[in-house]
């Protein structure tokens, strides 16, 4: 038995609440319709969507970074009075 299945499942939500090009949420990678059901779903389905949430910050941190080291920096301009 793992953690999350003994103790009630809070909220991920960290009051960001904008929704990324994806339509996932910025702040906890919900989707709209997750977010909007929160409060009527059961603690299971609740435990994969916090699941399927950390995948999905995972997958974006690892965009990011690859997004990050594809830009290439040109040639530095020397300094005039060299």
């Amino acid at each position: 038995m793992q953690q999350l299945e003994i103790f009630h499942i809070e909220s991920p939500c960290i009051g960001v609440c904008q929704s990324g090009y994806r339509g996932y949420c910025l702040g906890c990678y919900r989707s709209r319709e997750e977010r909007l059901h929160w409060v009527n779903l059961d603690d299971q389905v609740k435990s994969k969507i916090v699941k399927a949430c950390a995948l999905r910050k995972k997958r974006a941190f690892a965009r990011k970074r690859s997004q990050e080291s594809s830009i290439t920096i040109g040639p530095i301009q020397g300094d005039l009075l060299d």
